[in-house]
């Protein structure tokens, strides 16, 4: 199940929203744009644009943010992190993950780092399980 299809299926009873953090693979720092890596996601993933440098404002990364939005086709409401990483500190999102906050503000679910543990089943069940403590 991916990340839009739990959005679609869970909206009217969980506020979704996604933080767009500092930029995993810029072109100015560890890229994919060039190598075997590149080429892969160039071929099984034609529209996902490789050439996003590093922001160094957040406008700049308000832009990227932007551009993943548009690429990625999700719904979600995104918000952007500030330059400092705020909330990529706070909630050690570096390099993905999923968080479940309750209603009282605390951590229901946290995922593992992606990619590996970016795993969208798990925050289902996870939310299965508190909307049905919340009855």
């Amino acid at each position: 199940m991916s990340l839009e299809e739990l959005f679609q299926k869970y909206h009217e009873n969980v506020q979704f929203l996604m933080i767009y953090i500092r930029e995993a693979h810029p072109v100015d720092g560890w890229w994919f744009g060039k190598g075997i890596v590149g080429k892969m996601i160039k071929i099984y993933s034609p529209s996902t644009s490789l050439d996003i440098y590093d922001p160094k404002t957040i406008e700049d990364r308000r832009s990227a943010s932007k551009q993943c939005q548009s690429t990625l086709q999700y719904d979600i409401k995104t918000y952007v992190d500030e330059i400092d990483d705020t909330v990529s500190k706070a909630y050690a999102a570096k390099p993905t993950r999923l968080y479940l906050v309750g209603l009282d503000g605390k951590v229901s679910y946290a995922g593992g780092p992606g990619p590996y543990g970016f795993k969208p089943g798990e925050l289902k069940s996870a939310i299965d399980k508190y909307l049905l403590s919340l009855k």
